[in-house]
């Protein structure tokens, strides 16, 4: 950790240089010492300190000073660490004034010049001073800091892109005095929050997520012209894929268009993985997967989706949103489900105000004994169910059936049933969802008797099924009815098959109906929707574009 600061102004040179050396002596070990000789350059620099997370302990000042009064600068300097000590260095001649600062700047102690020896006039005054700071000091935050309103989208959007990218941040509440005097110090209007201080002190105000992942050091350019293999999603599955990709030798590069991890990216807990009995989060997951993926060589870009795949012969050329062309030998897809939406009246207007598909880790902080309701049956939903608990006051599972026997696992079913302030309201849908600026009530319909209470909800978590991500697929890539990409010997039972299946050999068990291009994980027709079954699938993919390479 970087070390609190004594901050020591005064426009004599001999004495500046004289009072730092002696400070240092002493204190270099515990405190880190800067000087300067003039007043406004030391103003300016406690903006960039502040904003960086550093925190000043101690304000050492000159009282005659030419561009300002020593009393003037430490009151000045109060705004930005107002928890600071503050040690006016005075002739004796200045005594009265600094009598008098200590009720106008609430001044800790005043100094005499000359000071020596140190041991006697300077450490004991200065040590008692920091010891009654330290018991009062709580480190501050050092990285990325977010101010902005809770329950607003473009708040949320900002923080589910900072944590799916696993970037540390504090979230600060612009209602807050630690918000308003950040907001203050550097003239942050309301409307342009929210805003993003990075750890070098700049920062943006209403970013987009291109402008913050430029900044937070992802990549959204391509490093080669041509690649053997480019994986398009990086759940589970395609996190597999490009570990076994580069591993094995092959170029490879990972393309996201939001964070990876997919789904099991935001899980609380994953508690049936192989190889960790104690469970591990889906954060911790797509952690390590990244890291080991980086260290083979994969390249990846982030957020940057495809909107298209061409076929040029043997080689594919992958067109990015940006307009980004990509050429590459083999392709598979990995871009996994999104959670359906939700129709009802007044979801679309709260959604990322109170009301949200997936994020329970995100904004769990926000639900402290608050009412919270999530929609939906499965392991995703239980998950999100007992993370909440921890900090809801109470939490409603909505589901339409009788119980979760059917499509949650038992050992989440036991689970919630042990926890005390979880409560399921089978045979329960949602008919409309109201509120001013942020969900307030939801109506609620038990299907048995039809009949429709209100209720007050501070947050509602949508987790209903999965759609999978292929809208933006060529014809030639043959789907089935829902949605999900057909492979291997299930082709041949479609119908369009043969007009597209330009190749003598049946297609391998996870290629498309296109020669090269492979499919794995969720979005794949027939795929189990584990995630050992996706990173199963990843790597196997893997295998079938060797020998796919092998033949052009």
């Amino acid at each position: 950790m970087d070390l609190p600061i004594i901050f020591v102004i005064d426009d004599d040179h001999q004495v500046l240089r004289a009072i730092t050396r002696d400070l240092k002596t002493h204190y270099r070990e515990t405190y880190r010492i800067l000087s300067t000789a003039s007043a406004k350059e030391a103003l300016d620099s406690l903006l960039e300190l502040k904003n960086k997370g550093e925190v000043v302990a101690l304000f050492l000042s000159d009282q005659r000073m030419p561009e300002m009064e020593g009393v003037e600068f430490l009151c000045r300097a109060q705004s930005f660490f107002p928890e600071a000590k503050r040690v006016l260095l005075t002739a004796y001649a200045d005594t009265d004034a600094a009598i008098r600062a200590i009720n106008d700047v609430k001044l800790d102690y005043y100094l005499t010049k000359p000071w020596d020896p140190p041991e006697e006039k300077l450490y004991p005054v200065l040590t008692d001073l920091l010891e009654d700071w330290n018991g009062n000091y709580r480190p501050a935050f050092k990285g990325i800091k977010v101010i902005g309103y809770p329950y607003s989208p473009k708040s949320h959007e900002i923080k589910e892109f900072l944590s799916g990218n696993l970037v540390p941040y504090q979230w600060i509440d612009a209602n807050t005095d630690e918000a308003k005097q950040l907001t203050k110090l550097n003239s942050i209007e309301p409307k342009s929050m929210p805003a993003v201080i990075y750890d070098d002190g700049t920062i943006q105000c209403t970013p987009t997520i291109i402008e913050v992942a430029s900044r937070i050091g992802l990549n959204p350019n391509v490093k080669n012209e041509l690649y053997d293999v480019v994986i398009i999603g990086a759940g589970p599955a395609g996190l597999a894929a490009s570990v076994y990709g580069s591993s094995e030798g092959l170029k490879t590069l990972l393309v996201e268009r939001k964070a990876p991890g997919g789904q099991a990216g935001t899980s609380s807990r994953i508690e049936n993985y192989l190889g960790f009995p104690n469970g591990l989060s889906g954060a911790d997951l797509t952690r390590r997967a990244i890291t080991q993926s980086t260290r083979f060589g994969t390249d990846f870009i982030s957020p940057q989706g495809v909107k298209e795949i061409k076929t040029q012969g043997n080689y594919k050329m992958l067109v990015l949103d940006d307009d980004t062309e990509i050429k590459t030998k083999a392709v598979v897809i990995t871009t996994g489900v999104d959670y359906r939406q939700l129709t009802t009246p007044g979801i679309e207007k709260f959604t990322g105000a109170g009301i949200y598909y997936g994020a329970a880790m995100t904004e769990a902080a926000s639900c402290k004994d608050k009412e919270v309701y999530i929609v939906g049956g499965g392991n995703s939903a239980g998950q999100a169910a007992m993370y909440l608990s921890k900090f809801a006051k109470n939490v409603y599972i909505l589901i339409r059936k009788e119980s979760l026997a059917a499509t949650m696992s038992s050992y989440l079913i036991d689970q919630i049933n042990g926890q005390s302030n979880i409560q399921l309201l089978p045979y329960s849908e949602i008919t409309e969802a109201r509120g001013d600026e942020r969900l307030g009530e939801l109506d609620i319909q038990n299907l048995q008797t039809k009949e429709v209470r209100t209720v007050n909800a501070d947050a509602l978590y949508i987790f209903i099924g999965s759609k999978p991500y292929t809208d933006w697929l060529c014809g030639d890539i043959i789907v089935n009815d829902r949605g999900f990409v057909e492979t291997g010997r299930d082709l041949n039972m479609c119908p369009d098959f043969e007009k597209t299946w330009k190749n003598k050999r049946d297609p391998y068990l996870l290629e498309t109906s296109c020669p090269g291009i492979f499919a794995a994980g969720d979005v794949r027709a027939g795929a189990m929707n584990r995630v050992a079954s996706a990173v199963g699938e990843g790597s196997m993919a893997i295998s079938f574009v060797h020998k796919y390479l092998a033949e052009v």
